[in-house]
C-alpha cells in the first residue's frame, strides 16, 4: 500500500473517504443485524445485539469523521450536524448501557481490577 494513499485517507480535514468507509461498514453491520434474525442464521443470533450496537457505533464514528471535513469546507452543514452528533452520542451511550452493560453501573474498580491499566 502506498504511503500517499494512507496519508490521504487519514487527512480528515481534506478528504472524506474515511467517513464514507465507516458509513458503509456500519451499513454492512446493520445488514448483519437484520440477517441474524432470520431462521437460516441461527448460529449468529447470539450476536444480533452486538451487530446492532456496532452498526450504530460505526455510523456515529462516520458522522464524527465527516464533521471534521464539514468544519473546514461547509460551516453551515457543520452547525446542523453538531446537534445530531450530540444526540447520537447520547443514544449510543444508552444502547451500550442497556445492551452491553446490562443495566449494571460502571464501577472504576471493576475496570482497573481487570488488568487493563
Amino acid at each position: 500500500m502506498s504511503e500517499k494513499f494512507t496519508d490521504d485517507l487519514f487527512d480528515l480535514k481534506n478528504d472524506r473517504r474515511l467517513s464514507i468507509y465507516l458509513y458503509r461498514t456500519g451499513f454492512a453491520a446493520w445488514l448483519l443485524y437484520i440477517l441474524s434474525g432470520a431462521r437460516f442464521m441461527q448460529s449468529l443470533r447470539i450476536y444480533r445485539t452486538d451487530f446492532g450496537v456496532f452498526s450504530f457505533f460505526l455510523m456515529v464514528l462516520g458522522l464524527s469523521a465527516s464533521m471534521i471535513y464539514d468544519y473546514y469546507h461547509h460551516p453551515a452543514e457543520f452547525a446542523q450536524k453538531k446537534k445530531w452528533l450530540a444526540f447520537s452520542y447520547l443514544v449510543l451511550a444508552g444502547l451500550i448501557y442497556f445492551f452491553i452493560l446490562h443495566n449494571e453501573p460502571l464501577a472504576l474498580p471493576q475496570i482497573f481490577g481487570q488488568g487493563l491499566f
